[in-house]
């Protein structure tokens, strides 16, 4: 709809986890290296933690991609909440194991064991990936832990990453779990970006879809887009989004901060406009591209001006 527009090629701001598009702060980059160190050194369970929206699916994605050699097998669990039969018939599905190891749990384990050391023998890398594992029932959870029992003498054989909100961690404190707890080996924690993180975010989402940031927003629209958002890369994603469809159908180019405010309206995403210091917020969202997007394009000062009237999807109403 606007990619012309704003001079892009594809669409920047979608919310499925492509890895192309990750930005790889040091925080990003530290969990990505526990992920693939967990994975290429069979390290048994790797600890990924972090609120909804902060980009741990695409952290994972990135991780498998990047170690997804010739012969790689990753079996990647997208919805926990199933029974313990679902489980062994969905292990058995996604490592191909035999008809019988499907009906059976004992022949799963058997069948599973036995392909694992075959692969360990021909360097095949395998992994088990499980997403939105805080919502893993306990006796999954116990299931997991005695997958992770499959070893020999000198390494495990089915490196494991949960992968899941911060209530997995104090679920995993229970006395009951405890030991789960004790066999991870790793663990890494995204958080919400900071102003800096999140102007290069946008900046860096803008230049992969082959657009210029400083035609698309202005430093005080960035701003606004980081406290509405709370530095929540998925809700960067929707408000940026939004704002290209509005200020699209304004014929408002760059996108400035009035525009992201009835965005953010729109959604009921609360918080005032704080007031906006000229002399220290451009300069911010400045040194936080020159920072984590070297090179990038300056992003537009907006000059000051009355809100404009609320004009959201106005192209959609017929006269």
């Amino acid at each position: 709809m606007y990619l012309d527009y704003y001079g892009l090629t594809e669409l920047p701001f979608e919310i499925t986890p492509n890895p192309r598009f990750l930005l790889l702060t040091p925080m990003q980059r530290e969990a990505l290296s526990n992920l693939q160190y967990g994975i290429a050194s069979r390290k048994g369970l790797t600890l990924l933690l972090g609120d909804a929206g902060t980009g741990k699916t695409t952290l994972i994605r990135a991780a498998v991609k990047a170690l997804g050699d010739d012969g790689a097998h990753f079996v990647t669990l997208t919805n926990p909440m199933l029974s313990r039969t679902e489980f062994a018939e969905i292990l058995a599905s996604g490592f191909g194991l035999s008809d019988e190891a499907r009906r059976s749990k004992a022949a799963m384990l058997t069948e599973l064991e036995t392909a694992l050391v075959a692969r360990r023998a021909a360097g095949r890398r395998t992994a088990l990936v499980v997403d939105e594992a805080h919502c893993l029932p306990d006796e999954l959870l116990e299931e997991i832990r005695l997958l992770s029992n499959i070893e020999t003498d000198s390494e495990k054989l089915l490196p494991i990453i949960l992968a899941g909100q911060p209530e997995l961690s104090k679920r995993l404190n229970r006395p009951a779990l405890r030991q789960i707890k004790q066999r991870v080996t790793l663990r890494c924690e995204l958080r919400a970006l900071g102003l800096h993180e999140t102007a290069a975010y946008i900046s860096g989402r803008i230049r992969h879809a082959g657009g210029n940031s400083s035609l698309v927003f202005t430093r005080e629209a960035v701003t606004l887009i980081h406290e509405r958002s709370r530095g929540i890369p998925r809700l960067i994603n929707v408000i940026c989004d939004n704002a290209l469809v509005t200020g699209f159908a304004a014929d408002r180019r760059p996108v400035a901060r009035d525009v992201v405010s009835e965005v953010c309206r729109d959604f009921d995403l609360g918080g005032f406009d704080s007031e906006f210091s000229e002399s220290s917020a451009p300069s911010t969202v400045t040194r936080a591209l020159s920072e984590f997007a070297p090179g990038a394009e300056p992003i537009a000062e907006e000059p000051v001006a009355a809100e404009a009237p609320r004009r959201r999807f106005l192209f959609f109403r017929v006269s």
